[in-house]
Formats: structure tokens, sequence, C-alpha cells
């Protein structure tokens, strides 16, 4: 069976990954140099490690179910679905260093993954099952800096942060939060006293507080362009391994 869609065609990984070419290079690098080679023993594989990529990728960024991207990339359903357990979690975001240079300042945010696994999920406030996802973005780059495992999405902001473990990864760095994270060790906006107003300088300050905040929504926006962070049908440990993958490809696309 004949793909449609490869590495080696001109235009398919763009298209299909949201990187340049350049960018894609340095993604196959990444996991062939954390094993998605030849495997260990038994057949090779049908696709090259670029294609293999390819349709992980392809798998995010589309949201196409196995049995649609399985002939686009030539192979039966069957070894799509191997391909994407395989490579799914090798380009991971890699764990953040404990130390932030001087000058880093973060912020945290928590975003809505619908997911249709029931077992991993809970009705939220979009009043569908999802999950709670909390990533921790450089308020500088708008690079993602750490992802952790989701919650359900009935976890609010404040309570996720804690639980998900994605605290231990701001320690040494001002962290920027919202309202709703109060006693997390984060910044806050000001509140308005009850009955009275804000003073001028709290008001600048608060002003400050939201542009820098603004930049964890427009990495939001970014990412979700991989289609599965809109409606993603995988299951079990399916999602864990999607979201730190596409911040992985967030990061190349933004950054190279």
């Amino acid at each position: 069976m004949a793909g449609v869609i490869t590495a080696s065609g001109p235009g398919w990984t763009g298209l299909f990954s949201g990187l340049s070419e350049r960018q894609f290079r340095r993604l196959a690098g990444v996991v062939r140099r954390r094993g998605g080679g030849a495997p260990a023993g038994g057949r090779a594989w049908a696709l090259s490690l670029e294609d293999r990529v390819l349709m992980a990728a392809a798998s995010w960024r589309t949201d196409l179910t196995m049995r649609q991207l399985g002939p686009l990339s030539g192979v039966p359903k069957s070894t799509a679905d191997r391909v994407i357990d395989d490579v799914a979690p090798l380009p991971a975001l890699a764990p953040v260093r404990r130390r932030h240079p001087a000058g880093t300042v973060l912020t945290a945010d928590g975003t809505l993954v619908p997911t249709r696994d029931r077992s991993i999920s809970a009705p939220s406030k979009n009043c569908r099952y999802s999950t709670n996802q909390q990533v921790v973005i450089d308020a500088s780059t708008r690079l993602a800096i750490a992802v952790r495992r989701p919650l359900p999405g009935n976890r609010n902001d404040c309570r996720a942060f804690g639980e998900s473990g994605v605290d231990r990864a701001v320690k040494g760095a001002p962290l920027l939060g919202d309202g709703a994270c109060p006693g997390t060790g984060a910044v806050i906006p000001h509140r308005k006293p009850r009955g009275g107003q804000l003073t001028d300088q709290r008001e600048t300050e608060n002003a400050v507080h939201r542009r820098a905040r603004a930049r964890a929504g427009h990495a939001f926006s970014r990412m979700k362009s991989w289609k599965i962070l809109r409606d993603c049908r995988l299951k079990g440990n399916g999602v864990h391994q999607a979201i730190p993958g596409i911040a992985r490809l967030h990061n190349l696309a933004l950054a190279g």
C-alpha cells in the first residue's frame, strides 16, 4: 500500500507537524537519540524513523483516527497504532533544570483539554469531560518550561497546581499566577477592597501583571493549533504522552 504523506515529500512536514524542515529534523534527532531508531529485535519497521515521527506529529496536529492515519501513511491501522505507541513518548519535553537563569519570570496556568476517556477526566465548567493540564511558561520567550500529568477537569487551578507536581518545577524563579492561585507562592493581582478602589500604583502593577500573564494564554493558543488538545480521543497514558510532546513541538516552532 503506497503512502500519501511522507517526510521525504516537499511540504508534508510543515502541513502535518507545524514545523519547518529544519525544525522537523531536530525533532527526529531527539527521537533517534532517545531510542526511536531500529527495533532491538523482531521485524524492522515498515516506515523510516522520519515517517514514524511525522505520523505521530500528524496524529496530534490533525486528531485523525488510526483508521484514517494508517492509509495516509501507507500502513494498516494496527501498524499505525503500534507506531504511535512507540514514538509518542519520545519527543516529550525534557524535565526542567533545577535552576533558572537570573531574570527569568515564569507564569503558570491551566487549560481544559476535552478528553473522551472518562476514567481520567471529569465534567468541568465547559460542560464536557475534560482534563486540567498545568503548564509553566517562560514569560519572556513564551516557551513551555514544564508540563505535568493532567488531572480531572473538576480540579480548580489552585488545587491542580500542587497536585500535578508542576509547583516543583518553578522553584528558584518568580512565578506569576492569576487570582485563583492564592497560597501557592505565586504573585497574583491586587484585589479591589470591598467598597473601595485600588490605588493608581496598584492599578499600574496589575496592568503589568496582566500583560505578562497574557503570554501564557498566547502559548496555549499556539499549542491548541495541534487539534488533539481540542478533542482528545486517546485513552490512559495517551493524553499524558501527547501534551509533553506537543510542548516540545511548540518550543521548536517558536524558537527553532
